[in-house]
């Protein structure tokens, strides 16, 4: 035991210096024979954030050798969306862009309108495999509710021409959210990203058969209406999951007290390792996701590897990756 401990330290380090070029083929032997790796996807990971502007390339190996076979890039706003979209082109096959203007970034949208010929020509991109994140957000006020409103709808319109999956964010805004969405004919697959509303919520998306993905807020849900009810009482079936890290967001704090023991020793050695060596409260990273996938099936009383192949199956179909 103290042997593989060793061993298993001495292969952190090694990927904790590895980049894309220095990455031995030793090393992913090593890897592949010592664990088994969870095959995950993820949808949804804010790499444009300044966070990432020093070791990217460090972070997207990382996420690799973590398990993580695509990322999904998503832009939030015009300049986050053309950054999203120049990654995607670094990294071919890797990473996936998203073009959204994200409810707080509403109002950018009407004071310079011209920028929305930008966004669309970003769009239409191959790489760019989604619309959004885009929706309402009633918490906060950075853009007023009509102008959130107004752009969500031009975002529909766009998603519907060019025939590409929507993202959607959504906070203390169900009913307006939904009446909009429910205007409109042949709308694409619909994916609610980061959900953290409640099973009666989740119950009215589902019923439109869309799609939910989770982060790790599952350590921060403390309530018995929520996220964590969803999976235990198996209302949230695997072919409408993804799952999502949010990086630099959403840290997946496994020794939260709150999470229960069964959850807790449902993570393995390996997940841990990558999360507690490379992620922190104030940058989490890709690398993150398995340790959340083996989290959502210690919930679901299935196996990780089950979970993974359903969110990845899922992931793939949606957004037609290759």
């Amino acid at each position: 035991m103290e042997q593989q401990q060793k061993q298993e330290q001495q292969m952190a380090t090694e990927v904790e210096t590895a980049t894309p070029t220095a990455h031995t083929a030793e090393l992913q032997e090593q890897l592949e024979h010592c664990f088994e790796n969870l095959i995950v996807i993820d949808v949804g990971a804010n790499l444009t954030n300044k966070k990432y502007s020093r070791d990217l390339d460090s972070v997207v190996q990382r996420a690799r050798d973590a398990g993580v076979q695509k990322l999904m890039v998503h832009g939030t706003s015009v300049k986050s969306s053309k950054e999203a979209l120049r990654l995607s082109r670094i990294y071919p096959d890797i990473i996936y862009s998203t073009a959204g203007i994200h409810p707080h970034d509403s109002k950018s949208i009407v004071e310079e309108p011209s920028t929305w010929f930008d966004f669309e020509h970003i769009a239409i991109a191959q790489e760019c495999v989604a619309v959004g994140p885009c929706g309402l957000d009633y918490q906060r006020d950075f853009s007023e509710p009509d102008v959130q409103k107004q752009i969500f709808a031009k975002q529909l319109q766009l998603a519907i021409r060019l025939k590409k999956p929507l993202l959607i964010h959504e906070r203390s805004a169900q009913t307006d959210l939904l009446e909009i969405l429910d205007k409109f004919e042949n709308l694409p697959p619909v994916i609610i990203r980061g959900f953290m509303g409640t099973a009666e919520e989740a119950l009215k998306y589902l019923d439109r058969r869309f799609y939910i993905s989770l982060t790790g807020y599952l350590c921060k849900d403390k309530s018995d209406t929520g996220v964590r009810r969803l999976l235990e009482n198996g209302t949230l079936p695997l072919d409408r999951l993804l799952v999502e890290s949010d990086a630099p967001f959403m840290y997946p704090n496994t020794r939260a007290s709150k999470l229960p023991q069964h959850v807790k020793t449902g993570i393995t050695e390996r997940s841990l390792l990558y999360l507690h060596r490379y992620c922190t409260f104030q940058r989490n990273e890709p690398c993150s996701l398995p340790a959340i996938v083996e989290m959502i099936a210690a919930f679901m009383k299935k196996s990780p590897d089950e979970v993974a192949l359903a969110t990845a199956f899922n992931a793939l179909k949606l957004f037609g990756l290759s």
